[in-house]
């Protein structure tokens, strides 16, 4: 059955911001898994509060998931299928290495997480183009977390 979306959005508007979107998923997806990675294999001495600090983040991020997807899927576009898809998709960089300090496993964090907000606002933009307000919204909220998670890390690391 066919659903009338009555979004107002033109075809190649539906095409343009499903693909981010399904970028922006598949950067997440990956950026979940590394902070999880990263949440299972901490050492030292402040193991307790990174581990924890981590998995908030991972949580975060994981909640992202479903809203990109649904957002993409609102919009009419497709998302993503699998890993594979996430793989081809994907801007943020896996960490495969066996043993990471956790400095550097906290300084790439905020790199990437930089990152995701730079893309964030680069779909913000493609949305203010096609005049996507409930895409925009959305994006306005991912954006404060990430920032927030960008802000917890830079912080930790200065302490450090």
């Amino acid at each position: 059955m066919q659903i009338d979306r009555a979004l107002e959005i033109t075809p190649e508007a539906v095409k343009r911001l499903s693909l981010e979107l399904k970028v922006l998923l598949a950067d997440i997806f990956a950026l979940y898994l590394k902070t999880k990675n990263f949440h299972w294999h901490m050492r030292g001495t402040h193991f307790r509060d990174y581990h924890l600090l981590l998995d908030e983040h991972a949580d975060q991020l994981f909640a992202m998931t479903d809203e990109i997807a649904e957002r993409a899927r609102k919009l009419g576009g497709p998302t993503l299928k699998s890993i594979g898809d996430i793989a081809r998709h994907q801007r943020i960089k896996d960490c495969e290495r066996e043993q990471v300090p956790a400095a550097m496993m906290l300084a790439e964090l905020l790199t990437d997480n930089q990152s995701v907000t730079t893309w964030l606002r680069s779909a913000h933009a493609i949305c203010d183009e096609y005049h996507d307000v409930a895409t925009a919204s959305l994006i306005e909220n991912w954006i404060d977390q990430t920032e927030r998670r960008t802000w917890f890390l830079a912080e930790t690391i200065e302490a450090d």
